[in-house]
């Protein structure tokens, strides 16, 4: 019996949409990237994309529970002497909601050339409007993964 392999032209690619509002960052993030990542298709292979394309809309009407509005902080390095930014997620989420879900769930992909690929397929957009309605995105309920 030989192991099956996915082969990433052989993947059927989906589109999906994500209504953000009220969804907990966390929570919805990690789900989002489970199907960046193709780990809710039967034919996953940790080695391959074949994962689906994921577009989240009203990014501003996320929510952060407890006092990460307050508290949180995102961390860089410019990479130049005393190049370390933070910036509070208060201002973040005021500014640039997007960014602060992009950060998410990049942040739960892996940390390789697969996980910056398979970032490319996450369109993420502050209201309820986005350009890929020819695509014709489905709806996904993320309590079903």
């Amino acid at each position: 019996m030989k192991t099956f392999v996915a082969k990433p032209k052989e993947t059927e690619r989906n589109w999906y949409v994500v209504d953000a509002t009220g969804q907990t960052l966390g929570r919805m993030a990690s789900r989002v990237a489970t199907v960046l990542r193709g780990k809710h298709k039967p034919q996953f292979t940790p080695h391959t994309d074949t994962g689906d394309f994921v577009i989240i809309v009203n990014a501003e009407k996320v929510r952060l529970t407890g006092n990460k509005l307050e508290q949180k902080e995102h961390i860089h390095h410019t990479g130049h002497p005393q190049g370390l930014r933070s910036v509070k997620y208060r201002t973040v989420m005021a500014t640039k909601p997007e960014q602060a879900v992009e950060w998410a769930v990049q942040g739960m992909l892996p940390h390789n050339y697969l996980g910056r690929k398979q970032g490319r397929k996450l369109h993420v957009y502050r209201g309820a409007e986005h350009p890929h309605a020819a695509q014709q995105p489905q709806p996904l309920d993320l309590t079903r993964i």
